[in-house]
């Protein structure tokens, strides 16, 4: 068969995401840190972005078309500069005449200055403080340092004598006395290698390591403690339950992980997105806007147009589209997280009523049909978003869960199962917990819903709660 070349025409159809929609999806996903950069990023790169400084957003009618010649997909709506103030009023659920009770509501009053911007010290910055504050000598120091260096973020060091030896270029000897010395250094225990070394030192700087009971218990019986295997530990050193639960109090106030309370940096603090507030029978909502800069174009941009030559023309009209899709594309961002969180609470109205034992069963597609909206737009935007509530901060995908069927026909949200068993586990007897079938009939009792044991296990692993039989106190 011999080959050839023809032409072939062909019609067909295809979705092409322009860059601009792309923008719009990529804004309606970010986090509120997020945005506040990306904005700041654009502000940097696009001169025909400005910032409004305590000046009345220019109103919409006052604005012309970029150009004669321009788009008409950018004329006068995509040119137009979003109007800050009054974007909320357009689609609030709340009248304009509470607008002044609601400035001093809707603020983050209840967030502390400090819990949101005071950096938490790292442990290598802790113990590198105190080792500059010892007496050690400055070689001694040095020694310090490749100590500290070689740290787990749990405190444990992670590398042997020689090797830090190697290391600093000394012998052993001087390894181990700065060591001794590092690990009284605070938290106590720290730079150990393993979990009774780390006890023991703790023991020895409390004065506890004169009784030898103690120190046998730390040094050979952890595991059993931990397996609660006391039987044979009462045999073996003659002791009465009382006095083994003595020394179980001693050991339990020690720190296995000392450097466990330090962070690895600087810590990340949660801004919510949007205020829910029940307020006289009814809830409203707040956008935070605090910090969200107010954009519009900028006022010599016709100036600028007239003056360019045709060289220049079109790199000034790509940038004043640019930040008029800019502008439009926050405002619609806004505008959907607030129909959005509006729906969810008409949605899940018994969770601000009455907390977590209230929250139903809800998917994305129930928001989707409620506020006409697709589906993948709901998902985009409820993605790290958080949402403060009269019952604290939750991020919207919270308020989505599975249903479980009660046996009069309705539904409850499996958030609220878990709450229940939360509930029934904190007041359990301790010396007789709650096994997971037991709770499973809690639950019938309650909810009239019948679960499996293998679900309450699952909610009850998914809680971080472990089972009955490492819940049972032996005293």
């Amino acid at each position: 068969m011999a080959l050839e070349l023809r032409q072939q025409l062909k019609l067909s159809q295809q979705l092409v995401m322009t860059p601009q929609l792309q923008q719009a999806i990529k804004l309606l996903q970010l986090s509120r840190v997020e945005l506040l950069e990306t904005v700041q990023q654009e502000l940097m790169e696009n001169p025909f972005l400005e910032e409004s400084v305590d000046e009345a957003p220019v109103q919409a009618e006052e604005l012309r078309p970029l150009s004669a010649d321009a788009d008409d997909a950018y004329s006068k709506e995509a040119a137009r500069n979003a109007d800050w103030e009054d974007y909320l009023g357009d689609f609030s659920s709340t009248s304009r005449q509470s607008s002044a009770r609601e400035n001093e509501i809707f603020s983050e009053d209840g967030f502390s200055f400090e819990a949101r911007y005071s950096a938490k010290p790292t442990l290598e910055g802790h113990l590198h403080w105190q080792l500059r504050l010892s007496r050690l000598t400055e070689k001694q120091k040095e020694i310090g340092e490749a100590i500290i260096g070689n740290l787990s973020s749990s405190g444990y060091l992670q590398a042997t004598h020689e090797d830090i030896a190697t290391l600093a270029g000394v012998s052993t000897q001087e390894v181990e006395s700065v060591l001794r010395a590092v690990q009284r250094f605070d938290p106590v225990g720290v730079a150990s290698h393993t979990a009774q070394e780390c006890l023991m030192v703790q023991l020895e700087v409390l004065g506890y390591d004169r009784d030898p009971v103690l120190t046998s218990l730390v040094s050979e019986h952890l595991e059993d403690l931990e397996a609660r295997r006391y039987k044979p530990i009462l045999r073996k050193f003659k002791l009465s339950p009382e006095d083994l639960k003595e020394y179980l109090d001693i050991i339990q106030s020690l720190d296995p992980l000392p450097g466990a309370s330090f962070g690895g940096g600087e810590p990340s603090y949660v801004s919510p997105d949007v205020f829910v507030y029940h307020l006289d029978d009814e809830f409203l909502i707040a956008l935070n806007d605090e910090g969200l800069p107010q954009l519009h174009l900028s006022s010599f941009y016709e100036d600028s147009l007239r003056a360019a030559k045709d060289a220049d023309r079109e790199y000034f009209q790509e940038k004043m589209r640019a930040a008029a899709w800019l502008i439009k594309s926050l405002h619609q961002r806004q505008r959907t997280l607030y129909k959005v969180m509006e729906s969810i609470v008409r949605f899940q109205k018994d969770f601000f009523l009455n907390g977590v034992s209230g929250l139903k069963p809800l998917i994305l597609k129930d928001i989707a049909d409620d506020i006409s909206m697709h589906e993948s737009t709901v998902s985009r935007i409820t993605s790290n978003k958080y949402a403060a509530t009269p019952y604290g901060i939750f991020e919207l995908k919270y308020f989505f869960n599975s249903a479980l069927s009660l046996d009069d026909g309705s539904e409850v949200g499996s958030e609220s199962v878990k709450a229940l068993i939360k509930k029934y586990i904190a007041a359990e007897d301790c010396k007789e917990p709650l096994s997971d079938e037991r709770i499973g009939e809690l639950l019938k009792e309650d909810l009239k819903v019948n679960i499996a044991r293998r679900t309450v296990a699952k909610y009850r692993t998914a809680l971080d709660i472990p089972s009955s039989s490492k819940r049972r106190a032996f005293f």
